[in-house]
C-alpha cells in the first residue's frame, strides 16, 4: 500500500491473533479494573467528525471518523493515553464516513498470550476508492505530532501484514510490552488492490476496523455526580443517590430547577468517559491524560456537584505528581512517550513517567481547591482527616504532599511581598513563551507576567494557605520550618491582592479606543460600528492580557477576569472594570451571538493583530469553559453581602449576557473550543479544526468544558 507499502505483502496466512476473548472474561486480565460497570455509549458529532465513545468493561475508547479531502480513522484510549490511526491519501472530492455498525468492545491476546482491548466497528464512504498514506500505532502524543507534522519517529512505524483479505498493523510496545493493533478488512464487495480499498459495483466502500491497545486499562469513577437537594445544592445526600451518567438505570433524577444544566446528558456522558480513579483526562481525542491545571479547575467548579470519591481522586491525582518542592505537575509523559523519552535522554528504554513542572499557573491552584473541599464542604470535611492522613503512590501521606506545595507557594510570593513591583510578580519560566492556559506560544501577547496567574491565583493560594494552617487539619503534617513559612501567608495574600491587580490596569482615551477598534472592524470585515459608539465619551477602562518584561501592558481585551471573579472579592469599582469592558459586544469587547471571545487584540499592534485571529488557538476564539468560569465568578460574587446594589445590578446583567451566549452554542458546549464566521450582520459558530486555516484541532470531550453540571 502507496510506495512504503508495496512490496510487503506477504503470502496469505493467519494474522498473529489469538482468539478473541468474551469482554465477561476481562478479570483475567485485569485485576484492577471491575468487570461489573456500566456501559456507556455515546456519539458527538461535530463538523467533520464522527465522535463515536465507548466505555465497557476494560474497553475504553473514543473513535474518531474525519471526512474531508483529508481523510482518517483513529481509535484513542485512554488506556496509557494510547492510539492507532489510519491516514488516507488526498482525495479529489471531499468524501464522507458513515459509522453502519458502531463500535462494539472485544477483547484479545496478542501473540505473547498477553492481553489487548479495543474496539470493532464498521464505516461506508461515498469515496469508490481510498488509498492509505500512513498508519501509526502509539502513544496519542505521537498521533498528535504525525497530525501536524506528518511525522513520526522511525522505531514506531510498523509494516503492514497482508492476510485473510485484510491488512494488519500489529507491533510491541517498545520496551517489549503489550502494544497495539489495528486491522482493515473489506466487506460488502469492496476489496483490497495492491495500494488501495476499493468500492465493489453498485455499493457504498465497505471496511472493518478493529483497533486495540495493550495498556493496562484505568478505573473508572462510577459514583461521580451527587445528586443534590432542592433545599440546599451544595450538601450530598447519601452515597446511595450518586448518579454516574444518565444512560446508566441507576442514575436518579436531579432535582434542583436552579441548575439545569446539571441534565446536560453530553456533559455528564463526557465528564463520565474522561474521569478515572488514577487521574482525571484532559480531553479526548488528543489529551487523553492527566493535566494538572484542567483537573484542579474541572473539580473546582464541579465541586457543588461532585461526589467525595470524585474530588480526592481529582486532589489525589495531583498530590501523587508533586515536585519534590511542592511544584504542580502541568503534564504527564507516560507509557510509550516515556518510553521514547527515557530512551533518547539516556535512560533506556524504560516506562518510568516523566512529569513537566513548567508552568507557572497550576502551582497556585491546589491550594483553594483543597480549602474549598476540606474546609468549606461538608462532603469534604466529612473526609478531611482520613483523606489526609491516605498514604499517596509513593508511600508519603496527602497530609505532608499538601503542606510541600503550601510552604512552596507562600515562598514563592515572598519577594513581591517585600516589594510590590512588576519585576517580583510570578512570571513565565526562562526560556519559555508560555506558562498558564494560554499556552500556546502567542497565547500571552508575548508577555510574561499573567493576569489571571497574579492577580487571581497567587492572591488566592495564599488566602487559601493561610485558612488550612490556621484550621489545625494540617498540624501534625507540618514541620517546624513549613510553619514558620505559613505564618506568613495572611499578610502576603493582602498585600498581593491590594497591590498586584493595579499594575494590570489600562486606561485608554475614549477617542483612541473608538479609533482602534472602528480599524479593527473593518480589518476583519465585522460590523462595528454600533459597538464603538456605544463605547461613549469615557475612558476604557480594563486589564491587561499579561505584562512584558518590562512591566508594561499588554493591551488585550480578555477573558480571565473569570478567574479574579471566582478566587478574589475586588471592590465595587474594580468589579465594574473587570466586566464593563469585555461584556460588550466585539468589536468593541469579547460578546458574540456564538459565545464570549477569550481575546481581542482590536488595541494591540498590528503584529498581535495578526496573531490574535479567529484561527489561532487563543486568538478571537471561544473556549467553553472560560464561559463557565465567568458564570461561576458572577455568581461568588453576587453571593457576597459586602457590595452595593449597583454593583450586584451589573453583575446579574452579566451574567443574563453570559447565560444568553451559552444557551446559543448547546451543542458545542462539551467542546475544547470554537471558532466562528461572519455574514449578513451575524455570527456563526464553526468547529475548530479546518484544515488550511485552524492551527490545531478541538476536542469533542473536554473535562473542563463539562463544569456547566457545576453551576
Amino acid at each position: 500500500m502507496l510506495g512504503y507499502l508495496q512490496g510487503m505483502r506477504r503470502t496469505l496466512r493467519s494474522l498473529p491473533f489469538a482468539r478473541l476473548v468474551s469482554s465477561t472474561l476481562c478479570a483475567v486480565f485485569l485485576s484492577a479494573s471491575p468487570c461489573a460497570s456500566s456501559r456507556e455509549a455515546f456519539r458527538i458529532d461535530e463538523g467533520r467528525n464522527i465522535n463515536s465513545f465507548l466505555r465497557d468493561g476494560p474497553v475504553a475508547a473514543h473513535l474518531v471518523l474525519r471526512s474531508g479531502h483529508e481523510p482518517r480513522v483513529l481509535v484513542a484510549f485512554p488506556a496509557g493515553n494510547s492510539g492507532v490511526a489510519l491516514w488516507f491519501e488526498r482525495t479529489a472530492a471531499p468524501m464522507h464516513w458513515t459509522l453502519v455498525t458502531p463500535p462494539r468492545p472485544i477483547s484479545t491476546l496478542d501473540g505473547k498470550g498477553r492481553p489487548l482491548h479495543g474496539i470493532e466497528f464498521e464505516v461506508t464512504t461515498d469515496a469508490a476508492q481510498l488509498e492509505p498514506r500512513a498508519a501509526v500505532l502509539s502513544s496519542i502524543r505521537v498521533l498528535r505530532d504525525f497530525e501536524l507534522l506528518s511525522k513520526a519517529p522511525d522505531e514506531v512505524l510498523t509494516p503492514p501484514t497482508f492476510a485473510g483479505g485484510g491488512v494488519s498493523w500489529v507491533r510491541d510496545r517498545l520496551d517489549g510490552a503489550s502494544g497495539y493493533l489495528l486491522r482493515v478488512t473489506p466487506r460488502g464487495g469492496a476489496t483490497l488492490g495492491v495500494d488501495r480499498f476499493v468500492a465493489g459495483p453498485g455499493a457504498p466502500l465497505r471496511l472493518r476496523f478493529r483497533a486495540l491497545s495493550g495498556e493496562t486499562p484505568l478505573t473508572p469513577v462510577y459514583s461521580l455526580l451527587a445528586r443534590r437537594a432542592a433545599a440546599d445544592a451544595r450538601e450530598p445526600l447519601s452515597d446511595d443517590a450518586r448518579a454516574p451518567f444518565p444512560n446508566d438505570a441507576r442514575a436518579p433524577f436531579f432535582d434542583d430547577a436552579r441548575a439545569p444544566f446539571f441534565n446536560d446528558a453530553r456533559a455528564r456522558n463526557a465528564l463520565s468517559f474522561l474521569s478515572y480513579r488514577e487521574k482525571f483526562l484532559a480531553g479526548s481525542w488528543r489529551f487523553d491524560t492527566y493535566f494538572g491545571r484542567d483537573t484542579m479547575m474541572s473539580a473546582m467548579l464541579l465541586a457543588p456537584v461532585l461526589t467525595p470519591g470524585a474530588m480526592e481522586s481529582a486532589i489525589s491525582s495531583v498530590l501523587d505528581r508533586l515536585a519534590p518542592d511542592g511544584e504542580a505537575a502541568h503534564e504527564e509523559d507516560i507509557c510509550e512517550f516515556a518510553v521514547l523519552r527515557n530512551s533518547r535522554e539516556g535512560r533506556g528504554r524504560v516506562a518510568t513517567p516523566i512529569y513537566d513542572y513548567g508552568m507557572v499557573d497550576d502551582d497556585f491552584m491546589l491550594a483553594p481547591l483543597a480549602a474549598r473541599w476540606l474546609l468549606d464542604d461538608a462532603g469534604g470535611r466529612a473526609h478531611a482527616a482520613s483523606f489526609l492522613a491516605t498514604q499517596g503512590a509513593g508511600g508519603e501521606t496527602r497530609g505532608a504532599a499538601l503542606a510541600r506545595n503550601l510552604a512552596w507557594l507562600v515562598e514563592r510570593a515572598a519577594p513581591f511581598a517585600a516589594e510590590p513591583s512588576a519585576a517580583n510578580l510570578v512570571g513565565v519560566k526562562a526560556g519559555r513563551n508560555t506558562g498558564n492556559w494560554r499556552d500556546s506560544e502567542q497565547g500571552l501577547g508575548g508577555g510574561r507576567y499573567p493576569y489571571d496567574v497574579n492577580a487571581a491565583l497567587v492572591p488566592a493560594a495564599l488566602g487559601a494557605a493561610a485558612r488550612l494552617a490556621e484550621s489545625g487539619l494540617l498540624g501534625k503534617y507540618l514541620d517546624a520550618g513549613q510553619r514558620g513559612v505559613l505564618a506568613a501567608a495572611g499578610e502576603r495574600a493582602r498585600i498581593w491582592s491590594t497591590r498586584a491587580p493595579p499594575l494590570f490596569e489600562v486606561d485608554v482615551p475614549a477617542a483612541e479606543a473608538r479609533t482602534a477598534m472602528a480599524a479593527y472592524a473593518k480589518e476583519i470585515g465585522v460590523e462595528g460600528e454600533g459597538a464603538v459608539r456605544a463605547l461613549g465619551d469615557a475612558p476604557l477602562e480594563f486589564h491587561a492580557l499579561s505584562l512584558d518584561a518590562d512591566g508594561k501592558a499588554v493591551r488585550i481585551l480578555n477573558s480571565d477576569e473569570g478567574f479574579r471573579l471566582l478566587f478574589t472579592e475586588p471592590t465595587a469599582a474594580e468589579l465594574e472594570r473587570c466586566l464593563t469592558a469585555i461584556l460588550r459586544p466585539f468589536p468593541a469587547g469579547l460578546v458574540t451571538d456564538v459565545g464570549v471571545l477569550v481575546a481581542n487584540p482590536a488595541l494591540a499592534s498590528a503584529a498581535q493583530r495578526r496573531e490574535f485571529t479567529r484561527f489561532a488557538y487563543h486568538g478571537t476564539v471561544v473556549w467553553s469553559w472560560q464561559q463557565a468560569l465567568l458564570m461561576a465568578g458572577i455568581d461568588r460574587q453576587l453571593r457576597r453581602t459586602d457590595l452595593p446594589e449597583s454593583a450586584r445590578a451589573q453583575l446579574r446583567a452579566a451574567r443574563a449576557t453570559v447565560r444568553a451566549t451559552v444557551e446559543n452554542t448547546k451543542s458545542l458546549r462539551t467542546s475544547e473550543l470554537w471558532s466562528w464566521s461572519y455574514a449578513d450582520g451575524h455570527f456563526k459558530a464553526e468547529p475548530f479544526g479546518r484544515p488550511g486555516a485552524d492551527v490545531d484541532e478541538s476536542n469533542a470531550a473536554q473535562l473542563w468544558s463539562t463544569v456547566y453540571l457545576g453551576l
